[in-house]
């Protein structure tokens, strides 16, 4: 399930866009390499700055892998799917920016893991 997996990867200190990515790879099989893994990376803490958050970055990341065959704009149904994951993503956490959620999720022992489990939680809805 992808909630566990993605609890295995944050324990090991990814971030929440890596560990995203990460378990849906595991959980969809991607086949995304250890690199193209790597791009997620700088969307974790919204970005850097606070901005949308990296849990749902990387599952846009993970629709995107799942769904594109040469380039998004072949994939029309992809806007659909990415539309709606950022709504699953807010009805859920009840925001989508980095810095509201951290105010409203972060933990100083677990940090963002329930952020984390439940953008999986968004992410699974779309993605079955």
């Amino acid at each position: 399930m992808l909630k566990e997996r993605a609890a295995e990867y944050y324990e090991k200190d990814y971030n929440c866009a890596e560990t995203i990515i990460r378990a849906a790879n595991d959980e969809y099989q991607l086949g995304l390499t250890e690199d193209a893994m790597k791009l997620c990376g700088g969307f974790g803490s919204g970005m850097g700055c606070g901005k949308e958050c990296g849990a749902l970055c990387a599952g846009i990341s993970a629709i995107s892998a799942r769904m594109i065959e040469t380039k998004a704009h072949d994939t029309p149904e992809l806007r659909a799917q990415c539309t709606k994951l950022v709504a699953a993503f807010k009805r859920i956490l009840g925001d989508t920016e980095c810095k509201n959620l951290m105010q409203k999720y972060k933990k100083p022992d677990t940090r963002c893991l329930d952020t984390v489990l439940l953008g999986c939680e968004a992410l699974e809805s779309v993605m079955k």
